[in-house]
């Protein structure tokens, strides 16, 4: 299948690691120009940049700077000229219990963590969608999570902050269905597999696999084939809606 992305170009954020580097790889398969995002590991999203081969760069984000989404669009521009296709995949994690486990009630940092999840996704989606208008095409993709709709004592804000890109997404369709092919939807992983939380799979991998339908855990490139499809030209009527890709769970 021809999913439509040469010559198109993609913002990953988050794109150093985890997930965000196997979506990022999985878009520069199809032959787009990938902007491989980071907060801190420069030199790691370098490699990810090489790897996936010329056409990808490495660029600084910070979501939690005001001014980061409006920069990141302007180097982009510079370098490709367009913006086709976002992919909100960053995440701070922040404090997800209290201390020694304790309730909610008692978490510090919770605005911050909220603030920085559901703004920095919102803001760097306002700052695609004028071009997206522009040239009457254009993808988003929300990364969020099982947790916002199953819930789990002692992610009360990373479900929160999650949950809210399903409501946005949603009304955004209409919007920007209204000036083009501009479609927006959200991927809500499971449990999955990547390079960088084989501690989280080693102490809750059994508990979510035997959930699932499919008797495992998804890899991180299982995921991304989804995000791809969704942020391709090959998707031509699926906006709005929020895609579990959980391995039936």
């Amino acid at each position: 299948m021809d999913l439509g992305l040469q010559e198109r170009t993609v913002i990953v954020t988050g794109a150093s690691g985890g997930l965000g580097r196997a979506i990022a790889a999985a878009f520069g398969a199809e032959g787009a120009s990938v902007a491989v995002t980071y907060r801190s590991a420069r030199e790691t999203a370098e490699k990810v940049a090489a790897e996936i081969g010329e056409a990808a760069f490495a660029v600084p984000y910070d979501q939690d700077d005001p001014d980061a989404a409006a920069a990141l669009v302007a180097d982009v521009l510079e370098r490709t000229g367009r913006v086709d296709v976002l992919v909100n995949n960053a995440v701070a994690w922040g404090s997800l219990t209290g201390p020694a486990g304790e309730s909610f009630e008692a978490v510090d940092g919770w605005d911050t963590l909220l603030r920085g999840n559901v703004e920095g996704a919102l803001r760097l989606s306002r700052a695609v969608t004028p071009g997206m208008r522009a040239q009457g095409w254009g993808r988003m993709v929300h990364i969020s999570s099982s947790l916002a709709v199953d819930g789990a004592a002692g992610t009360e804000y990373y479900a929160a902050a999650k949950a809210a890109l399903h409501g946005f997404s949603r009304s955004a369709a209409f919007s920007l269905g209204h000036d083009g092919d501009l479609l927006t939807n959200v991927v809500m992983p499971g449990l999955t597999r990547t390079a960088t939380n084989t501690h989280v799979v080693n102490s809750f991998g059994a508990e979510y696999a035997a959930r699932a339908p499919i008797g495992r855990l998804l890899e991180a490139s299982e995921v991304a084939s989804a995000v791809v499809y969704l942020g391709s030209a090959a998707n031509t009527g699926i906006t709005g809606q929020v895609i579990g890709v959980t391995g039936g769970s």
